[in-house]
């Protein structure tokens, strides 16, 4: 199961109290204090890794907390320090304060650490407070109560390009077919019900990776058909391919190109500024040529780069291939979403 957002609760553990004692040894008079200091609290960490990619784990375990710091006692011994707790997150995830909407950190990488809530500190035992006026204080702190907070997690995948369309254009098809991932296809909508990525290889030193939506419809901003929930996962991508369905399916290609542009558009103010290459799928198809040359002139007219496959039979898939790979060499680097 593909869970890409959720929210947890997270408490760093408490600072142990410090500890009123005084020393008592046989022939030792006035032995002074010999209370010890409390321990830290532990801190809870957000760690990245490559292990994982969902946040699946976090569907039913919502709720993490760090050891507190033992207490001090006598003989002026320090109570331990909490043990920190790492949660570890899938690389792509970007962490939100829950109640604010502030945007914290976003892992872009594998190994990357986070404090998230800090533990706290431990409280003075009277040893700390004697001086040459007070040789018997008989004071304390306690320990510092650590952080707690309610956190989003949102997960984007990193991939180099992002297939959109209308459902049944044939996104996932293309995908199986250029890479090795096997994504669910089938001759209905909606076939495609979570994101899912394939790594495409240019020659035996290059790569990038695709990832596949499920497919967009009019209103889908408004939460019709699957909505724009998945489409977060294509806001880090470098270029966007829009399949186009050529065939006599009785849309208009040009009006379907519209549609999700506008969709894109609704959704997030960064989406539309991402090079697009347009892409006519299923020429193959009986009645197609003619919706093939409208489609063509339309991209001509806009100035957008245009290439014409059929994913099924294999046709342009070559070509369609290094093209990506030559303008994702040309395309910027992407900025952190959690700037935005």
């Amino acid at each position: 199961m593909f869970i890409d957002e959720t929210r947890i609760w997270v408490k760093a553990g408490d600072g142990g109290n410090g500890c009123v004692a005084f020393r008592r040894e046989k022939y030792v008079p006035r032995g002074g204090p010999a209370g010890g200091d409390g321990g830290d609290g532990g801190n809870v960490i957000l760690e990245s890794t490559e292990h994982l990619n969902t946040l699946l784990p976090f569907r039913y375990n919502r709720e993490f907390r760090a050891p507190r710091g033992r207490h001090g006692e006598g003989s002026n011994r320090h109570g331990a320090r909490g043990e920190d707790h790492v949660i570890r997150v899938p690389v792509g995830t970007v962490v939100f304060d829950a109640d604010s909407g502030e945007p914290l950190f976003d892992f872009t990488g594998s190994g990357q650490r986070f404090q998230v809530a800090r533990g706290g500190r431990g409280g003075r035992g009277n040893a700390r407070f004697a001086t040459s006026t007070n040789r018997a204080p008989r004071r304390a702190d306690p320990g510092e109560l650590g952080e707690e907070r309610r956190l989003r997690l949102e997960l984007k995948l990193l991939a180099d390009v992002g297939l959109v369309g209308f459902p049944n254009a044939g996104k996932s098809t293309l995908l199986a077919r250029l890479s090795a991932a096997h994504p669910k296809i089938a001759d209905y909508p909606f076939t495609t019900l979570e994101p899912c990525l394939g790594v495409v290889a240019v020659n035996s030193e290059e790569s990038y990776v695709m990832a596949d939506i499920p497919g967009l419809i009019k209103g889908a901003h408004a939460g019709h058909g699957l909505g724009t929930r998945f489409l977060r996962h294509i806001e880090r991508t470098r270029l966007l391919v829009h399949l186009v369905d050529v065939s006599e399916t009785g849309r208009d290609p040009m009006e379907d190109f519209r549609v999700v542009r506008n969709e894109l558009a609704q959704f997030s103010r960064v989406l539309p500024g991402k090079p697009v290459v347009v892409v006519a799928n299923k020429i193959d198809q009986p009645g197609s040529t003619a919706r093939l040359e409208r489609l063509r002139s339309f991209c001509r007219e806009e100035g957008l780069p245009f290439l014409a496959i059929s994913a099924l039979r294999g046709d342009g898939l070559d070509e369609l291939r290094f093209e990506l790979a030559g303008r994702l060499k040309a395309a910027a680097p992407v900025p952190s979403p959690a700037s935005d």
